[in-house]
């Protein structure tokens, strides 16, 4: 719920630049009487929040539970355990994305949907309408899977294989407090390069799951023609669209998520072992 509104810099990866490649934007103002009142602006920021909230979960046990058994299988290729690291977090990205997509489509519908807030329609009622219009396919319920699926293997290959590995060089702090600063820092780090990486799949992403810009006509198909559309019409700096917010979100999101999996699995681990 916090972190909601910090969801909808997805709104500005969908928007098309409107100005001649090179120059720079002008931002739209605000006037006095114009848009809608003061709290349904702010209701926006938690457009299409009932997806993620489904999703989270779920999506967050597969990333780790999916993790650990990738971890477990990679044991027997004899592979660097450096390397190990990066390619358990690449499938375990991939098997994360399969499911998380549909909640995906939903999500994005809802937040470039600019109706009114009363006038959105539920979550539920949104899912049944993209699979009654596109079905369960690449172009209804998992539409951009692709995208989604190089949005969630780069992010974790980065995330868990930064992670472990710097944490695995730089010395333990015997102080706890400084223990979990090391591992936080470590964390934070992870999630920021991460999100630096892999917001291009992200952006392709937004605009394949989004409205199209021209009604009827589908412009952005595939992930990676879309990334090449978008860098041609709208320059390099189009693909990071949204990064600082995603930053703010990803960052120390990542680093929390880290620290409670590991706190939490240790102490599993402990409970387990004492019986």
């Amino acid at each position: 719920m916090v972190r909601a509104p910090l969801h909808m810099y997805i709104f500005l990866q969908v928007q098309p630049c409107q100005t001649p490649r090179g120059k720079r934007a002008k931002c739209c103002k605000l006037r006095c009487g114009q848009g809608p009142r003061i709290w349904k602006r702010l209701l926006g920021f938690y457009k299409g929040i009932l997806p993620p909230i489904l999703a989270e979960t779920p999506k967050r046990a597969v990333k780790f539970f999916t993790f650990e058994q990738y971890k477990k299988l990679l044991a027997y290729a004899s592979l660097p355990p450096g390397l190990a690291f990066a390619v358990a977090g690449l499938g375990s990205g991939l098997t994360e994305a399969v499911v998380v997509n549909p909640f995906e489509v939903v999500k994005v519908t809802l937040q470039t949907n600019r109706n009114a807030f009363t006038e959105q329609p539920s979550s539920f009622v949104q899912a049944q309408q993209i699979i009654k219009t596109n079905g369960l396919g690449l172009q209804g319920l998992n539409k951009g899977l692709t995208a989604t699926l190089g949005r969630h293997g780069v992010f974790n290959m980065v995330y868990f294989g930064f992670y472990f590995n710097v944490k695995n060089i730089l010395p333990v702090n015997k102080d706890p407090n400084l223990e979990f600063l090391r591992k936080f820092g470590i964390g934070l780090v992870s999630g920021t390069i991460a999100s630096i990486i892999n917001i291009p799949f992200d952006v392709a992403k937004s605009r394949i799951q989004g409205p199209q810009p021209v009604p009827g006509e589908i412009k952005y198909r595939t992930c990676f023609k879309t990334m090449a559309t978008v860098y041609k019409e709208e320059g390099f700096l189009a693909l990071y669209k949204g990064l600082v917010p995603k930053i703010m979100r990803l960052g120390p999101g990542g680093a929390v998520m880290l620290l409670v999996y590991e706190y939490v699995y240790a102490w599993l681990q402990d409970t387990i072992d004492s019986k």
